[in-house]
């Protein structure tokens, strides 16, 4: 089973999206039995790498955000001994 194919959130596979719906479109009743086989395990394809490179992006950002809050969080750790050490 497949997402929704909506192109505007899948444009790196829009070949194959349209290729899948020009052939329901062709075979509306030979699709049930396998004939669109071949344009459906190419969009299956299509959509695990656009699943891999967004989860790789996505993990890159979390380590940028991590840094960056570790980062705040040992300012904010030594803006405080300082305040605590001159108070």
């Amino acid at each position: 089973m497949h997402p929704p194919l909506a192109l505007h959130k899948h444009p790196a596979c829009k070949a194959q999206i349209l290729a899948l719906q020009v052939c329901h479109s062709e075979h509306p009743l030979a699709k049930f039995v396998g004939v669109c086989n071949e344009a459906k395990y190419a969009l299956d394809k299509c959509f695990r790498e656009e699943k891999r490179v967004n989860s790789a992006k996505n993990r890159e950002e979390s380590k940028r955000f991590q840094e960056r809050l570790q980062k705040r969080r040992e300012e904010a750790r030594l803006e405080k001994n300082s305040v605590t050490a001159s108070g």
